[in-house]
């Protein structure tokens, strides 16, 4: 929108709505435009209670009162009990087992209700009806409102289509008033100055509405098909956008001079022979197009994607050293290019620099270990086979002068006194632990007083995280992609069970086993502490704290358990982490934290309670903590809810072990809005209903590369180069 974008100047708003707008991100007509239903209420699928009939199946709409919690009187159930009244007349509503049902529900809440009719005389009622809280004023099959709203406001709630829009609200904002304050916008013709970014031949191309339709469509549908489009075009929208940011990115690394780094493949040969496995097709053909995109013209950026166990740590080491074993200058035969490595973790960094000890013995490479707590080179002069603790400063000038030609580390890597002498190669592990601002400072570590001297390093993202490909292709635009799709030969498939209550004891019983043999355990629970029973009462889920409590004095007395969670100091994390990786602590309680990152061989089961909390891709995640050896593993799930969803994604990570699968699993079964924790990507949920539809991403992506290849800047389209500066906005931090 162009003139004056202030809500103020549109809409009358109180001081504390304000502070509630921005919690929502609304300062701008523009915000309030964009700030879409999360669903939809239909007022025609309803009957009222007087024309109900018994033993059928009904939906009515209206007022819940008189919300309490009791027990049963003989089976002293807890149950959450209240009444339903329409206008025409009242029902009962009873939820067995789901007492906080009467917490969450405000009184004097307009409501929707489904379920089945049942009579016990002469009183009607239903027994665990669904029910969803409705804007306040809901109507009734009669299109009627019933409360104090006047009838001149009610009437600009009807939609002709029976479709009520219901949005998401915060604390002093109801879905209500921003119906309301929308509708003012349109009545006074607000938005007749909204002007559509997208080029009308894409609009064509594709059969999306234009801008000013969508707005009207989405917000007051006539009809589900209209509310459809609408939201088809946004989603398009906004993928467009962050396609056109990273193809322009793309475009500024592939404009910069860069290494050119002289694979000698026989060397190469040799070092994947120091292995002590065959490497799987998936690690051969990762290594060849890395090691192919080293001889191109521009800096290589690709996203190295596999699964737990799958051999990226070989691949990194492979590469690492065709780099390390190539010349800065090609006229001369001295020196050596240089590798950084980072990690999101001490341990991690800790890990891969031990791991590529092995790799690397007997050949005349030093390796350089920098983290907050200290400093490494491998080898020792005392002892070549070692590695030796050195100061900070030492490391820095032995990195800055070229001496150390493979650097690994975490965030300290860059820090400012960090500088390389010839960085040709980034290798950053679980890439979206890691901000976009990060990786570009740690690719202009190379110390060169002459700018123009300057090249850009070769860049090799790596993730365990499995996620649907249409994300990938989304916010790792800018990135090629090359998947691990193969495990490597000798791996056991892990036993995935889903455990019912009886069962508990001997899953516990199991533990006992594998620790007495030597081996190590984790117990995952969603929450670190116990919630306020007053306040919380939906949300009984296990926590840290006092699960391990329990278990270490009821059910393993003789074990040493530890906890990790979030809230910890870092260095109480990775004390924890360090105990538990050399073998001081049987047993793990930790959150999700442990998710990433963290390497036990020795560990071989895993029980993660609350198991319906988590997305199938998390689970997955947490699932490969035990897939770290040649040893048998476990993995427990305990189930606090029976639904058929729930049952269907378990049942869904029980006969898979491709985390690719599981990922378009996750978005198929739990829907795009509660993929990975939300807004973790900074994608909204009708950005997010895209990634359902692969073709629409590769249009996308497609439209994208075209924009930026005719106009890199997009300066003859000067209102989709502001929205791309202002809206195509992705994160990983």
């Amino acid at each position: 929108m162009h003139a004056d974008d202030r809500l103020k100047q549109h809409v009358r708003i109180l001081e504390p709505q304000e502070k509630a707008l921005k919690r929502l991100g609304i300062e701008t007509v523009s915000d309030l435009l964009y700030h879409f239903p999360a669903r939809y209420v239909s007022m025609g699928d309803g009957t009222t209670v007087t024309e109900a009939i018994t033993g059928n199946k009904a939906t009515f709409f209206g007022t819940v009162t008189k919300l309490k919690i009791r027990k049963g009187f003989r089976s002293r159930i807890p149950m959450a009990e209240g009444m339903l009244d329409d206008g025409t007349g009242k029902i009962k509503l009873i939820w067995m087992h789901q007492p906080y049902i009467a917490k969450m529900i405000p009184e004097g809440s307009s409501v929707k209700v489904s379920g089945k009719l049942s009579e016990k005389n002469g009183s009607r009622s239903i027994i665990n009806p669904e029910i969803e809280v409705i804007p306040a004023g809901a109507i009734t099959p009669k299109g009627l409102f019933r409360d104090s709203v006047s009838a001149p406001e009610t009437e600009s709630l009807k939609t002709s289509g029976e479709l009520f829009p219901v949005y998401p609200e915060t604390r002093g904002i109801t879905s209500r008033w921003i119906y309301h304050a929308l509708q003012k916008l349109f009545s006074t013709g607000s938005t007749d100055v909204v002007q559509d970014p997208i080029p009308e031949d894409i609009l064509k191309r594709y059969s999306l509405p234009s801008l000013k339709t969508a707005l009207v469509w989405i917000h007051t549908p006539k009809n589900e098909k209209d509310s459809i489009a609408a939201r088809k075009r946004f989603a398009f929208e906004e993928v467009f956008l962050i396609q056109l940011k990273k193809q322009q990115e793309r475009a500024n690394n592939d404009s910069l001079p860069t290494w050119n780094v002289k694979v000698d493949e026989t060397k190469t040969k040799e070092f994947v022979s120091r292995f002590p496995f065959t490497p799987t097709k998936g690690q051969s053909r990762a290594v060849n197009e890395i090691t192919d995109d080293f001889l191109k013209p521009h800096a290589m950026s690709r996203l190295l994607e596999g699964d737990v166990g799958s051999g990226k740590t070989f691949v990194a080491a492979t590469t690492a050293h065709a780099v390390v074993t190539s010349r800065p200058d090609a006229n001369k035969d001295f020196g050596n290019l240089q590798v950084a490595y980072m990690a999101p973790t001490e341990i991690l960094a800790t890990q891969h620099f031990e791991s590529f000890i092995e790799y690397f013995r007997d050949l005349p490479i030093q390796i350089g270990l920098l983290t907050s707590s200290g400093c490494k080179k491998f080898p020792s002069k005392l002892n070549p086979n070692g590695w030796t603790d050195i100061s900070r400063p030492q490391l820095l000038k032995w990195v800055a002068n070229g001496e150390i030609p493979i650097l690994i580390g975490t965030h300290a890597l860059i820090q400012k006194a960090v500088k390389f002498k010839h960085l040709a190669y980034v290798i950053i592990d679980e890439q979206h632990r890691f901000g976009t601002r990060q990786r570009a400072e740690l690719a202009r570590k190379t110390d060169v007083k002459d700018e123009t001297a300057w090249k850009m390093p070769h860049l090799l993202s790596m993730t365990a995280t499995p996620i649907p490909r249409t994300l990938a292709l989304t916010v790792y635009g800018d990135l090629d992609l090359t998947l691990l799709d193969e495990m490597p030969a000798g791996r056991k498939e892990i036993i995935t069970k889903i455990v019912p209550p009886s069962e508990r004891k001997d899953v516990y019983e199991h533990i006992r086993k594998e620790v007495a043999t030597g081996r190590q355990a984790y117990v995952i629970c969603p929450r670190i502490d116990e919630p306020d029973p007053t306040k919380e009462l939906a949300l009984r889920a296990k926590s840290v704290e006092a699960e391990a409590e329990r278990l270490s004095k009821e059910v393993f007395p003789e074990l040493t358990l530890g906890i990790l969670h979030g809230k910890m100091k870092s260095a109480d994390k990775e004390s924890v982490m360090e105990d538990f990786s050399r073998g001081k602590i049987n047993i793990l309680v930790a959150t999700s934290v442990v998710e990433v990152g963290v390497n036990v061989p020795n560990a071989t089961t895993i029980i993660i309670e609350g198991a319906e909390r988590f997305g199938l891709s998390q689970l997955h995640q947490l699932r490969g903590r035990v897939l770290r050896s040649t040893h048998q593993a476990y993995c427990f799930l305990f189930s606090e809810s029976k639904g058929k969803t729930t049952v269907d994604r378990l049942k869904a990570l029980t006969g898979a072990m491709n985390g690719f699968e599981l990922a378009e699993r996750d978005l198929e079964l739990r829907g795009s809005g509660e993929l990975y924790g939300g807004r973790q990507w900074g994608i909204t949920d009708v950005g997010m209903e895209a990634l359902r539809n692969l073709k629409m991403v590769e249009a996308a992506r497609n439209e994208a590369r075209d924009c930026i290849a005719r106009d890199p800047e997009l300066k003859s389209l000067p209102l989709l180069r502001e929205a791309v500066l202002t809206r195509a906005d992705i994160h990983f931090e």
